[in-house]
């Protein structure tokens, strides 16, 4: 008589539906770019896949499942941030205060790079294969120098301040921030009141030094 099967056998645990792979996808993904963005904020945009995908507890060839390079990662880690940066420039053109407008992305880019210093490299730096941020780059250049015209215009910013000392004063603010960790916040504010204060016209008493040509890419691999 052939064998009866016995009712203490284990039955075979049933196959993860769609619904739980999608969920674990979800997480994964998740995992992924929460661990990118504190990586990116701690070290700057360039540090290795395999340091994030470790951080994240996942293998590299699962991140590279859900981002195939580099550029769409960051990307993706930032996109929050750089609707709000884009928000910012946007409410700032729509200001009637030229001035004010100006003062207001200054101020606010700058306290952006004093909380993370990935995501200014990232906004400013160059990806061929990242279509958005060079979008968002061009019309960040645009803007700066539209906001820089129209202070200039209203009288309200010194004659010969150059759209490249946006660029300028990012590096300097960089150098500050990474020298003075944990205060770089307040030291960043410090600055920055330093620096607005010498760009307004009526301290214009003597003429400066030649403008250096200098674009936004070069605050890409800083600090």
């Amino acid at each position: 008589m052939p064998a009866q099967p016995s009712h203490n056998a284990s039955a075979p645990a049933p196959a993860p539906g769609p619904d739980a792979l999608r969920a674990d996808a979800r997480e994964n993904r998740d995992r992924i770019l929460r661990a990118a963005r504190e990586a990116y904020a701690l070290h700057g945009i360039d540090v290795p896949i395999s340091a994030i995908a470790r951080r994240a507890g996942v293998g590299v060839a699962t991140l590279y499942r859900r981002f195939p390079t580099r550029a769409v990662l960051i990307e993706e880690a930032f996109a929050e941030q750089l609707a709000e940066c884009a928000g910012v420039l946007d409410e700032a053109l729509e200001d009637p205060d030229p001035w004010r407008a100006f003062c207001s992305v200054f101020t606010k880019v700058c306290a952006m790079q004093a909380a993370d210093r990935g995501f200014t490299h990232a906004f400013l730096a160059r990806f061929p294969d990242a279509s958005s941020y060079a979008g968002e780059r061009h019309r960040a250049e645009e803007g700066l120098a539209l906001l820089v015209r129209r202070a200039k215009e209203a009288g309200a910013l010194r004659p010969d301040f150059d759209v490249s000392d946006v660029v300028l004063a990012l590096l300097a603010n960089n150098g500050v921030v990474n020298g003075v960790q944990p205060e770089a916040g307040a030291a960043s504010r410090r600055l920055v009141g330093y620096l607005l204060e010498s760009f307004r016209a009526e301290g214009a008493a003597r003429p400066l030094p030649p403008p250096v040509r200098l674009e936004l890419d070069r605050l890409h691999g800083v600090g």
